[in-house]
């Protein structure tokens, strides 16, 4: 529900949806009609029904129980990489890396001296840095805090790099000499 929704837009529909759904397997075995009633005025109807395809994929496949293995929450319809590190990593305290727009933009701009000529090539890097720079024993926390930073210090626009405990080091504020800087959207 939360993908691309405000957190307050949500909360009342969580709850009822809770309420109608209340486990895997009411959701799989729901009326799609339902389901989608359900998700009304949410918008995105494509999440409620792939929500309900990968509740009937737990109930069928893993017997109710959601998968811990993010190689398997992958598999899930309509879960991507993002959405199964986050659910590995959160939920299950498992080594996964997270690459939302926050986390994208926040190691751009901390490591990322020249962007290469294909989007793929870069994904595939920021990818990687995101696995190898979680620190075993605090999974979820270091996913938050990077989800955070980029929310509240390394924002999109106006980012605060005067107090940015990362000035320093960050590669852009180097390349540049006076921290400020670019959006991970513009190439440098």
């Amino acid at each position: 529900m939360l993908q691309q929704t405000q957190v307050d837009r949500v909360r009342d529909y969580y709850q009822q949806f809770l309420r109608e759904y209340p486990t895997v397997r009411d959701l799989a075995e729901a009326h799609p009609a339902r389901v989608r009633d359900s998700w009304e005025g949410l918008g995105y109807y494509a999440r409620a029904r792939n929500l309900q395809a990968a509740a009937r994929a737990v109930a069928e496949q893993h017997r109710g129980r959601f998968p811990r293995r993010l190689e398997e929450v992958m598999a899930l319809p309509g879960v991507g990489r993002y959405t199964a590190g986050a659910v590995v990593s959160f939920a299950y305290e498992e080594a996964a890396p997270i690459l939302d727009t926050n986390v994208r933009r926040v190691l751009t701009r901390l490591f990322v001296q020249r962007r290469p000529a294909r989007q793929a090539k870069l994904d595939r890097r920021l990818w990687a840095l995101a696995k190898v720079a979680i620190p075993p024993d605090r999974v979820w926390e270091f996913n938050q805090g990077l989800m955070d930073f980029g929310a509240m210090v390394c924002t999109a626009r106006n980012p605060k790099c005067s107090t940015c405990p990362m000035r320093l080091v960050c590669a852009f504020g180097s390349r540049s000499g006076n921290h400020n800087p670019i959006s991970a959207k513009e190439k440098p």
